[in-house]
């Protein structure tokens, strides 16, 4: 495998970085064209290294038809060229052992792409916050906004939001710089901006960033968003720590392209954060190496290998043997096999509050789910307590709304389905079914019949769609269970994802919003996939009034009034049902120091760890 041979540093003092990381996304011969280079090995290589001027094709000639993406593969490609005439054969392997400096990574989940804007689950995420930054991120309690590219955080005490609450000024810090040696600057915040805007690409959600109506940058260090209304999430929510948060890209590598959604760029991505992409084997490992030049401070490991081990009894043996030092997001389900490691000093366990929920969507769209009486039904139908004890080992807490408890926007007095099969029947027939001598609920001849989809590499949902099919057929719902990789079942629109496509009837999945109680993409009625993440299909004329209400003042007293209301009107409407509130585990080597994941992100303080 080729080796990324570092760019050399603008200074004179230090030593050429030699190491870095990277992931790939999408499928399709265009993606197959534009990044099977290395197919045969199944491998990408690394960032290219930092240099000046361009490509020659003869004397001081540059090459017709060259574009700023187009060179930095190809010094990607030279570079490779020198690794070979430096390093010779004497490169490690990949598996070598941990030097000390190096920490090691279990994922379960295949990444889709590398590129922050085609993020769609949480794994990709933190993959994303290793080798890029946002403006604004949050502390580790989650109680107080960070500044990260942003010099500090705009309020209306420093001007930073403006009186009427429509324009949002950042001051950028000066001298940040991009992993090939550019300087990152506002026009690279306009241009990720325009990028999310653009129908072409497939983002996720556009939540949040659709309430600009235009950008202006005066001068290097300065963004001025200019609002279409009032918009009280945004600090929270643009190039910050939201439901999906997205990070600055580089205009001078992309800012040509017509669409992003299946560039070399997304397999071996350039920006501007703590760790570098070195090379990525697909289905394997993503090796990182250390951005000796990250202005926050240079990061204290010198690598981080990302492996893919897509079973939890596999990353438990990998933990037990010291092979990683990081079981990234376990499930509860690993807690009994992780308790005794704990006990005997071989690991430590991590649990963080996060706005989480594990929820049962339901496709409001599908004929019989349409009813709310049979969204009902299927609520009282379900024992969260039973679900919780079972499959969390006590770790969680049943569900009831939205917003986790421990948020001070949570409302704990919304109706409760307790488990009840005979509301669950009476709820039934009023909807118009009725039971035949197997128990089993018809309409018009009919039986009620649904699918229960899930991702297939998480132990816990395996269990949980076990029991919710035993739960639902007792009250005469029959269920069939169907099973999906995660990067199929939650890839982005474009991309052909189960949810976001709407390809279900109902879902056992995992929802992590962000800081701000902002629930918009999820239950507005313009937010349907790919503009936001409403993958219910839900839809209420008094759900999109509350909304309004809590989006349109920055006054808390005000805002939590309005969440009030939205939990209740969710509580009644049942458009999903929120099972439980886990706290996210994570186990770790004792030795891997100053990991303090804030409730969104686990790589925001990145830089700092140790091992």
């Amino acid at each position: 495998v080729f080796r990324q041979a570092g760019r050399e540093k603008s200074t004179s003092e230090g030593e050429p970085r030699t190491q870095g990381n990277e992931r790939d996304k999408g499928a399709g011969k265009a993606h197959d064209r534009e990044e099977g280079r290395c197919e045969a090995s199944r491998c990408q290589k690394s960032a290219p290294p930092r240099q000046n001027g361009t490509i020659e094709k003869g004397a001081g000639e540059e090459v017709p038809g060259e574009t700023p993406l187009k060179r930095s593969i190809a010094r990607t490609f030279l570079a490779f060229a020198l690794a070979v005439t430096v390093l010779g054969t004497d490169v490690p392997p990949i598996a070598q052992a941990a030097d000390g400096g190096t920490l090691r990574v279990a994922i379960q989940r295949s990444p889709n792409s590398l590129n922050p804007l085609l993020a769609a689950n949480t794994t990709e995420s933190f993959l994303n916050r290793l080798s890029f930054d946002t403006l604004i991120s949050t502390s580790a309690d989650g109680r107080h906004a960070v500044p990260i590219l942003a010099q500090v955080v705009p309020t209306t005490t420093n001007g930073g939001i403006s009186p009427d609450g429509l324009t949002i000024t950042y001051h950028l810090r000066a001298n940040v710089e991009w992993q090939d040696g550019a300087p990152l600057t506002s026009h690279d915040v306009a241009f990720t901006w325009r990028a999310i805007m653009n129908d072409a690409n497939n983002v996720n959600t556009r939540n949040g960033y659709d309430h600009v109506a235009s950008v202006e940058t005066p001068n290097p260090t300065t963004v001025v968003f200019h609002l279409k209304s009032r918009f009280a999430p945004f600090i929270n929510t643009v190039f910050a720590e939201s439901d999906d948060p997205f990070c600055i890209l580089p205009e001078h590598l992309l800012g040509r392209e017509s669409n992003l959604n299946r560039l070399p760029f997304n397999t071996l991505p350039v920006g501007s954060g703590p760790f570098i992409v070195k090379e990525w084997v697909r289905g394997d490992h993503i090796e990182l190496v250390a951005n000796e030049h990250y202005f926050r401070g240079k990061p204290k490991l010198k690598r981080i290998l990302v492996r893919e081990i897509p079973d939890e009894n596999s990353e438990i043996n990998a933990l037990r043997s010291h092979d990683i030092d990081w079981m990234f997001e376990a499930s509860p389900a690993t807690i009994a096999a992780l308790r005794p490691l704990e006990r005997d000093g071989s690991i430590r366990l991590i649990y963080n509050d996060q706005p989480q929920t594990l929820r049962l969507y339901m496709n409001t769209a599908q004929a019989d789910l349409a009813d709310v009486s049979v969204r009902r039904a299927i609520a009282y139908a379900l024992d969260k307590r039973v679900l919780v004890d079972r499959l969390t080992y006590g770790t969680a807490l049943p569900g009831t709304a939205d917003q986790p408890p421990f948020s001070e926007y949570y409302e704990p007095n919304v109706t409760r389905y307790l488990p009840d099969r005979a509301k669950a029947k009476a709820l039934l027939r009023a909807a118009g079914y009725t039971f035949g001598q197997d128990g089993m609920a018809t309409k018009h001849g009919q039986q009620l019949r649904l699918t229960l989809s899930y991702n297939v590499e998480n132990a816990t949902r395996r269990n949980a769609v076990v029991q919710i099919q035993a739960m639902l057929e007792a009250v005469g719902i029959a269920i069939d269970v169907k099973s999906y990789p995660a990067n199929l079942l939650f890839a982005t629109f474009g991309q052909g994802g189960i949810l976001t496509n709407a390809k279900y009837d109902l879902a056992v999945s995992g929802w992590i919003a962000g800081i701000d109680p902002d629930d918009n993409a999820l239950y507005g009625c313009d937010q349907f996939p790919p503009k936001g993440t409403n993958y219910s299909r839900y839809c209420s004329p008094a759900m999109d009034a509350l909304q309004r209400q809590a989006l349109s003042t920055y006054d808390l007293a005000s805002r939590k009034n309005a969440y009030s209301a939205i939990q209740k009107l969710l509580a009644s409407d049942v458009p999903d049902i929120d099972i439980w509130y886990p706290r996210q585990l994570q186990p770790i080597n004792p030795a891997f120091q100053h990991f303090t994941p804030n409730p969104v992100n686990e790589a925001w303080n990145a830089f700092e760890w140790e091992i």
